[in-house]
């Protein structure tokens, strides 16, 4: 590293290392709140690093590199531990630290008296050192490095209480899905090194000019990453492992499953921002499958009864508004979304995080209500995350969806591929997310209590050591979005920086009242959502709530559309079928049947043995006692005959 301020953020990820070692090796001797103290100070150094990193990086085209030491050296592809710090990098860093800190002394207050704090600690550090190395990673067998290292900390986090059957099930599932997306990142590399000569990240989006626009290997490289980001990212067919995600403690679901890992398939995508700027053909896939996510998730997050069940299929749909955005070309839009949406989102979670705290681990939204006049903080700070990530203006999630439905609408890249069709569709998710989103907070938050008389005797406001971050985020959730202000009427901060260290792609812009008009119909969308939800679930004296669930739709929407059936019939039946039909061998033909055979072949042999004595008369014997026996034969078939 050199004295440049920049370079001393590539200390990130060791600082995170740094405090998940101590915590591993030293912390089940260490006093609560100690472990929780240490790797909060960890997460915060990254972030002071990161953050003077971002404030000194200044106006410059390129990125600046790092190199550590030499990584799986192999003839003829130069590898190495290597970082390149630019504009994308480093606001994500950001992100991970930023919200990862607020995250971390939730957590202090959240796992007060949990038997494994320190193993929590030890891997929640874990997880952010390996989400680093993933957004830091200059060639994509590093960045592959921390794409697994995530996954191995969402497995352990998401099973972290394991005396629970359900739990260990959920983590293997969600690592079970992804190895079919990491299965499609290896072909992916593999093409891009047969392709490009290089796995360098930089490297292969300078070479990617030198390609027809569309090139069927370009479209191949974009479609096998694609198959990657989905599976990261949850988008349809691979989402169904994030639902279950939500077995882990709530500070997981905020930090990994809604604001950091669950973004790095978007991430991805904007990194090989030139490949897919090449490829209208794999540009078109992503969108549309982040489309047709986006609307399916919000579909069934109206039918859900679990808090945090409800926000993780709402993350699922965000999530599908970034691919959107990406896909369209749009880059900037989608990594500006990546961050409100770890605002808002992760407040609603460690919001949600509080309501079961104080709840005493309630987490049916049917058995709530009326929690505003007794958790007041939680109240207001999950009412900010309900309106931002509904679209309504000058909070953040409004700035970052409008500019997402803008680029859409404006898509010349995906011109011929029904750009239009996918805002409409979008603008559908938009009206939804709204109504979903008032309906989750009315029923928690307003109306009359239907708290059981369990958790009515619970019931309290989370200490601040929770709250206080609560506070941070929702201002966050308020401010964040006024570095996106819609370009051609204010200046935009975040555009410019972005778009440095991604691609331009030409978009056909409407003229400015038609822009206005387009902010317009998003502002009546979010307000016609909001107002459908308070009719429904605030006007109706809380029928809606006693008759939730009836019907075969809901019922369908429920079970999440359909897909785990489908998984089970199509992948788990057959591989569980085969399994029990090789155990059936393993038992009844190898244990019984072949090990008795070679059982009796062994007593044979060891019969055998007892006749080669080396004596020559012995020998001598036996061929007169068979010559003997053979004549007999012969005399007796002779009599009969």
């Amino acid at each position: 590293m050199t004295g440049d301020p920049v370079s001393w953020a590539a200390l990130a990820p060791f600082l995170a290392l740094a405090g998940a070692l101590v915590n591993g090796l030293f912390g089940a001797r260490l006093r609560e709140p100690l472990p929780g103290v240490i790797a909060s100070v960890a997460v915060g150094a990254a972030f002071v690093l990161s953050l003077v990193a971002f404030a000194t990086f200044g106006e410059r085209d390129a990125g600046v590199g790092v190199r550590l030491w030499e990584f799986m050296p192999v003839a003829g592809l130069d590898l190495a531990v290597a970082f390149h710090l630019d504009q994308l990098s480093l606001l994500m860093m950001l992100i991970i630290t930023g919200v990862g800190a607020l995250i971390h002394v939730y957590s202090i207050g959240y796992m007060h008296g949990d038997d494994g704090y320190a193993r929590y600690f030890s891997a929640l550090n874990l997880f952010v050192a390996a989400m680093l190395v993933l957004v830091m990673a200059d060639s994509y067998p590093l960045l592959f490095v921390g794409w697994e290292g995530v996954g191995v900390c969402s497995f352990l986090l998401i099973g972290f209480w394991y005396r629970q059957k359900q739990n260990p099930d959920a983590a293997r599932k969600a690592f079970i899905v992804n190895r079919i997306g990491d299965a499609g990142f290896l072909v992916a590399m593999f093409l891009i090194y047969r392709t490009f000569g290089t796995l360098t990240i930089s490297e292969v989006n300078g070479a990617v000019g030198g390609f027809a626009f569309g090139a069927a290997a370009l479209t191949g490289i974009g479609v096998l990453l694609m198959v990657a980001a989905a599976g990261k990212s949850a988008q349809l067919p691979l989402h169904v492992w994030l639902p279950d995600a939500m077995a882990g403690p709530t500070p997981v679901s905020a930090l990994i499953h809604a604001a950091t890992m669950v973004t790095a398939g978007v991430y991805l995508i904007a990194r090989s921002a030139p490949l897919f700027a090449a490829s209208p053909d794999a540009s078109a896939v992503v969108a549309w499958v982040g489309g047709i996510t986006a609307l399916a998730a919000a579909i069934v997050a109206f039918a859900q009864t679990d808090i945090k069940k409800i926000l993780a299929y709402s993350t699922i749909s965000q999530l599908g508004f970034m691919f959107v955005a990406v896909g369209v070309g749009a880059y900037w839009v989608g990594i500006f979304h990546v961050l409100t949406h770890a605002c808002f989102k992760g407040l609603l979670f460690l919001t949600s995080g509080s309501v079961i705290h104080g709840l005493g681990g309630e987490q049916d939204v049917r058995r709530m209500g009326g929690l505003r006049r007794l958790m007041p903080v939680t109240a207001a700070t999950a009412l900010v995350g309900t309106l931002a990530i509904a679209g309504v203006p000058l909070l953040s999630g409004f700035f970052s969806k409008d500019a997402i439905l803008l680029y859409t609408f404006s898509s010349t890249l995906l011109a011929d591929h029904g750009s239009l069709v996918l805002y409409g569709l979008l603008l559908v998710t938009a009206f939804m997310t709204a109504a979903y989103m008032g309906r989750w907070y009315l029923l928690v938050f307003e109306g009359e209590p239907r708290l059981t008389a369990e958790s009515r005797a619970k019931v309290h406001e989370s200490p601040r050591v929770m709250t206080v971050p609560l506070v941070v985020l929702a201002a966050l959730s308020v401010l964040i979005g006024y570095v996106g202000l819609p370009s051609f009427a204010f200046p935009n901060l975040i555009a410019p920086w972005l778009q440095a260290a991604t691609a331009s792609v030409p978009f056909d812009y409407p003229p400015v009242w038609a822009e206005w008009l387009l902010i317009g119909v998003a502002v009546l969308v979010a307000a016609g959502g909001l107002a459908l939800a308070w009719w429904v679930y605030a006007l109706q004296s809380g029928r809606p709530v006693t008759r939730f669930g009836s019907g075969r739709l809901a019922a369908f929407a429920r079970n999440g559309l359909g897909f785990d059936a489908l998984y089970r019939s199509a992948v788990v039946g057959p591989s569980e079928g085969t399994a029990a039909g090789l155990a059936l061998l393993d038992r009844d033909v190898l244990d019984r049947g072949l090990a008795a055979s070679v059982t009796t072949a062994g007593f044979l042999a060891r019969a055998i043995t007892l006749l080669q004595t080396g004596y020559v008369r012995n020998y001598a014997l036996a061929m007169l006692a068979g010559a003997v026996i053979l004549v007999l034969v012969v005399v007796i078939a002779g009599v009969r005959a």
